[in-house]
């Protein structure tokens, strides 16, 4: 989530899940670690927003804004482009 920018930091992207507000293909996300696949569906409901994407490429690296929205395809048609790093 930190690498696709859902989340300003690594320790707020694990907390994102240890908090419960993760799904990873419709099932709560248990562990920070959970390694996820192209064709995954993330869903991320936290408080002040919520984005469902589906993962295109893993990427390798974390990079700007515009090259991270390219690993995913927003399900809600947000304008934010799925994006929660307001976090």
């Amino acid at each position: 989530m930190w690498f696709a920018r859902f989340a300003r930091t690594r320790s707020l992207a694990a907390r994102l899940v240890t908090d419960g507000h993760v799904r990873l293909n419709g099932k709560r996300a248990e562990a920070p670690a959970r390694g996820v696949a192209v064709g995954d569906v993330v869903t991320v409901a936290a408080p002040h927003g919520t984005a469902s994407v589906r993962v295109l490429d893993l990427g390798e690296r974390r990079g700007p804004a515009p090259e991270a929205r390219r690993l995913y395809e927003d399900l809600l048609g947000s304008d934010g482009g799925g994006s929660l790093e307001s976090l």
